[in-house]
């Protein structure tokens, strides 16, 4: 392995904290979207829309932790690829038109951090004794 390569792979654990991290903290403002209005959300919250917004919210404080997050992470994919195939495929066949990019990003995002684990900083890796 070059020089460069091995010296970046030095750092893959801290950065597949950062991902989890900033993929948290974008997912948490979804569910206070939906559960408190901030930011402001210009549609109406059907009783899906707040079911999704507890997994959201929950869900996105665990990854941010790191705690539980294998567990976490996967039903938070499962969660987007749902909302994705009700909410966004019905509009359109492509992500670009049917607004769906992020759904998709969120639920194969999660889906590596399903098997990748929770990167170097998380509660997950704290001593069990």
């Amino acid at each position: 392995m070059p020089a460069f390569e091995q010296r970046l792979s030095e750092y893959q654990p801290a950065a597949l904290t950062v991902l989890r991290i900033v993929t948290a903290l974008l997912f948490i403002e979804h569910g206070t979207q939906k559960l408190f209005g901030f930011p402001p959300v210009s549609y109406e919250i059907t009783t899906l829309f707040f079911i999704a917004a507890i997994i959201e919210l929950i869900g996105g404080i665990l990854v941010l932790l790191g705690l539980f997050t294998r567990p976490a992470a996967l039903i938070l994919s499962g969660e987007m690829a749902f909302a994705y195939f009700l909410v966004h495929a019905p509009i359109s066949f492509f992500p670009a038109n049917n607004e769906g990019d992020g759904a998709i990003l969120f639920c194969f995002i999660f889906l590596f951090l399903v098997f990748a684990g929770p990167g170097r900083w998380a509660l997950d890796n704290r001593k069990r004794g």
